[in-house]
């Protein structure tokens, strides 16, 4: 029998506040704790969820909590309890993303910070506070909090809640709600003590258990890269060069970060594609038959726009983005590794994003290896080496016929190794001149002077860009004086230029009026790291 398709956000009653907040943080469609729970909440109804860490939960309770609550009544409507503060900040931190457009305030205590400023935020009038049981008991005690308007009461993780020893706390807490209030309870596993809990506290509660499905794959290799902050895309490209993979997905959470990162792939001179929900079937089409045919090497998509991919020669998976939950981090990592092939699952992951490696690895019962960024001199070695692979195959393939008059020439007056090292080294210098060395991770990244920032011109030297013509065209267009233009880069397909901060509105608005070797061309803010890896080693041009 076939499991019918989970619903999407769109058609589970949500407010279009929350939605607006769900479309913005990613989220394309749920899981399947949040497809069962978030309608039996919207309800009214007590549940028990019983789902693993990492499938989703706190957007499943969070959802309906939010939409139930008013923000214009400055109490605490709604209680979240959590057995640890660093989950507790976490859930938090959650509940505020998915309500920032509905005027919520979102408060956590717990053991650890200054009880005075707690007293403060609590005064504030916050309509949801995120808890530890202790903590929440104590402001209890001390008169600093109270229940009385509390419509939602959610114990997250009550499992570890009872084996941190919490039960009396948990009791004492669940009392003080009000009689009229909806319970949540979620927990990984059912313990006699939360079965006790459960009859005493809850009223005709559905029970809601997502099974575990199956984990990873052996015959995937899990590999993360820890990434100084804002340094993905440099660690990208470096990782890319040294693993030199065939068919790649990239996982991305937005429809725009799967466009932004495409680009600037492109720009860097990756046959990258995107893949995302807002295509239409054409579109799609398209991309996936370059993906399918090698003309795209990089396929950078979300989530919900990958599922149905069945290409058996992706050789490599990207989690450029961490992923929300552990089932959605095994459905990526299974692009890979099929029909008994052998797969690279590659995770990028920043700061305080470990946490959720590690959550993902317990569940997955795999150690994801730690792997180091490659370094320039790793690169470069790794591209001298498929250099001698390349040419040992064109030597064993005897393709060379046409050039052996030249080299017998040569060899009247150079020694045998002086001709070929000559031929390798014009052959390496044409190949790997421009952008040989990639940007240094941790290193600091050329930027615009003080006061200056930089827009992108979607022109470059193979269509006749000099920097005469942008000048020309700033000045023309706006007026700007010459000597207030900075630095001009022509690359390639592109180029840059640095305008004062307070003309680039009026410089990028001129330029996309106007025409540039006859034709009208894409210009806006670069972003950061858009910048191919050789700009810094091409020409800079600097208005005097």
């Amino acid at each position: 029998m076939v499991a019918a398709p989970l619903p999407q956000f769109s058609e589970l009653g949500l407010s279009d506040p929350i939605y607006k907040a769900i479309s913005e943080m990613g989220f394309e469609a749920p899981t399947p704790i949040q497809a069962r729970a978030i309608p039996a909440l919207l309800t009214g109804r007590d549940i028990i969820g019983q789902a693993q860490t990492g499938t989703g939960k706190t957007a499943a309770f969070a959802l309906p909590l939010i939409q139930k609550l008013d923000p214009k009544v400055a109490k605490i409507q709604a209680l979240v309890l959590a057995p640890t503060r660093e989950l507790a900040i976490q859930v938090a931190g959650g509940i505020y993303d998915l309500s920032k457009h509905t005027g919520l305030k979102v408060t956590p205590v717990y053991g650890g910070q200054p009880i005075d400023r707690q007293f403060r935020a609590l005064k504030s009038g916050p309509q949801i506070v995120v808890g530890t049981p202790g903590r929440v008991l104590d402001h209890l005690r001390r008169g600093s909090m109270s229940l009385a308007d509390c419509a939602v009461g959610v114990l997250d993780e009550a499992d570890e809640m009872m084996a941190l020893g919490f039960a009396e706390d948990l009791e004492a807490i669940l009392s003080e709600l009000p009689e009229s209030r909806q319970l949540a309870f979620f927990s990984a596993t059912m313990p006699p003590k939360i079965i006790s809990l459960t009859k005493k506290f809850l009223r005709n509660p559905e029970h809601i258990s997502i099974e575990a499905k199956q984990r990873t794959v052996d015959t995937i290799e899990q590999t993360y890269y820890e990434v100084p902050k804002g340094k993905k895309l440099e660690a990208l490209g470096r990782v890319l060069d040294m693993e030199t993979p065939g068919a790649t997905v990239v996982f991305c959470r937005t429809r725009q970060e799967t466009h932004d990162l495409s680009e600037a792939l492109r720009l860097r001179g990756y046959n990258a594609e995107s893949l995302h929900g807002d295509m239409n079937q054409g579109e799609r089409d398209r991309v996936m038959k370059r993906f399918r045919d090698g003309h795209a090497d990089l396929l950078v998509a979300t989530d919900v726009a990958a599922r149905g991919l069945d290409i058996d020669t992706v050789t490599h998976v990207v989690n450029y983005d961490i992923p929300w939950d552990v089932e959605q981090y095994i459905h990526r990592i299974g692009r890979t590794g099929r029909a008994g092939r052998s797969g690279d699952a590659i995770t990028l992951v920043e700061g305080k994003e470990r946490r959720q490696l590690h959550v993902i690895e317990r569940l997955i019962g795999t150690t994801i290896k730690p792997a180091r960024i490659p370094t320039a001199a790793d690169i470069a070695a790794r591209r001298r080496d498929l250099f001698k692979d390349s040419l040992r195959e064109t030597l064993e393939a005897g393709t060379y016929e046409a050039q052996i008059a030249t080299v017998e020439d040569l060899l009247e007056d150079f020694a045998p190794a002086e001709v070929a090292a000559a031929a390798l080294h014009l052959l390496w210098e044409n190949q790997h001149s421009a952008g040989a060395d990639p940007d240094g991770i941790g290193e600091d990244f050329e930027q615009p002077e003080a006061g200056m920032t930089r827009v992108f011109i979607g022109l470059g030297r193979r269509d006749g860009l000099r920097p005469g013509d942008v000048v020309g065209a700033i000045v023309g267009e706006t007026g700007l004086p010459a000597k207030q233009i900075g630095v001009i880069d022509i690359l390639d397909r592109t180029a840059f230029v640095e305008v004062p901060e307070g003309s680039a509105d009026g410089v990028i608005d001129a330029l996309r009026h106007t025409k540039l070797k006859g034709r009208k061309v894409k210009v806006q803010l670069a972003r950061p790291g858009t910048e191919p890896a050789e700009e810094v080693r091409r020409p800079s041009y600097r208005r005097k």
